[in-house]
């Protein structure tokens, strides 16, 4: 990232609620006014990005986008990998009461693999921030949240002499992989049973994830080893405007409102990446540092950097704005699948429109364990 784009440094699953409680119906937002001072951005990075003059509304981007154990053991795995289907997507089926509500399925898996081509543009490829490895080799890692598995991997072939251990509670990871890489099926909202410790805890994109990030902030805390470091890169809602672009009652800024609103029921708030700062320093964590990098929702920026991050954001969240939005709208909000897909239509053509100036803050939060 060129100098005068650097950010500002600023020194928290898978069955619906019980059918008998069916949560009440959140009505279909009605059609927004043409025009209406949005709200200004908020948050940590200062950097205003100004739009490229151009009279094309719409991004370029259109993308629609054979002994008791061993029958135990495959019981277990036929039960993990026989998916929750709904709506057309496949969930994880790992425990009910795990509420994590994104899909696993082919879509979403190439969204992840996608998503971490933007994390490496604007980090200028690195994986990580944080100085974990500056004194001394990483000589144990966990990926918090794996997914695909793709970050993992990347950070296996960067670092041969670290043991890598990605955790996910759906299986969807590849079999080829580097020597010093496994992955576990595993519920990281339950209590951490690791006979050793970790130089480096890494977790992104998160949020939604866990129902209580200050629980996880301590039990990284306690499975790092001294002088380790837990870092956090993840998406803040709402989203923001500098400009007044972005309507209050835009199709988009209700997407907005209404992913907190669902999340919040869920108890997983999508607005909880604000708080990790705080979080990681009642932990314990010192060292704690936070940047906020910021994600153009589609290539309305001018600046080229902000240009082609814009193009990809637009790719991932325009692209997978279906399985981001369908289990939490029907479960949490009562909608039908129906339903949302004509307000997600109308989403779509707000987050391609580049007279829209709206942009994501991408959180960066790490500390470290004490000596």
């Amino acid at each position: 990232m060129a100098e005068d784009d650097a950010p500002v440094e600023t020194h928290k699953e898978d069955a619906p609620p019980p059918a008998a409680k069916k949560p009440s119906r959140t009505p279909s937002p009605a059609s927004p006014a043409k025009a209406s001072p949005g709200r200004d951005a908020e948050g940590d990075e200062s950097r205003l990005l100004t739009a490229e003059a151009t009279d094309d509304d719409v991004a370029d981007d259109d993308s629609a986008i054979g002994d008791d154990a061993a029958s135990s053991t495959a019981s277990m795995r036929s039960s993990i990998l026989q998916y929750r289907s709904e709506n057309g997507r496949t969930y994880h089926s790992y425990k009910e009461s795990i509420g994590y509500v994104l899909p696993n399925d082919a879509s979403e898996q190439d969204r992840l693999d996608l998503q971490h081509h933007l994390f490496a543009l604007t980090f200028n490829g690195k994986l990580f921030l944080c100085p974990a490895d500056k004194d001394k080799p990483i000589g144990r890692c966990l990926d918090a949240g794996t997914g695909t598995g793709v970050w993992a991997i990347d950070f296996a072939d960067d670092h041969p002499e670290a043991e890598v251990i990605g955790i996910d509670i759906s299986p969807i990871q590849p079999s080829f992989v580097p020597a010093n890489l496994s992955f576990q099926v595993d519920d990281l909202e339950d209590d951490w049973t690791f006979s050793y410790k970790f130089d480096l805890v890494f977790a992104r994109m998160m949020t939604g994830s866990f129902g209580d990030w200050s629980r996880f902030m301590k039990q990284s805390f306690d499975g790092l080893a001294p002088g380790g470091w837990l870092e956090i890169q993840d998406i803040c809602f709402p989203l923001k405007c500098d400009d007044g672009t972005v309507a209050e009652d835009s199709y988009l800024n209700q997407w907005s409102q209404l992913m907190i609103k669902s999340t919040t029921i869920f108890g997983r708030s999508g607005e909880g990446a604000a708080q990790y700062k705080q979080q990681m320093i009642d932990a314990g964590f010192v060292n704690v540092t936070e940047i906020i990098y910021k994600w153009p929702m589609n290539q309305w920026p001018a600046d080229p950097y902000y240009k082609e991050l814009g193009f990809w954001c637009c790719h991932d969240i325009a692209g997978g704005l279906s399985g981001l939005s369908m289990a939490l709208f029907t479960r949490a909000l009562g909608w039908t699948s129906e339903e949302v897909e004509v307000f997600l239509s109308k989403v779509r053509t707000d987050m391609k429109n580049k007279q829209l100036h709206a942009w994501w803050p991408i959180h960066v939060v790490y500390g470290q364990k004490p000596e």
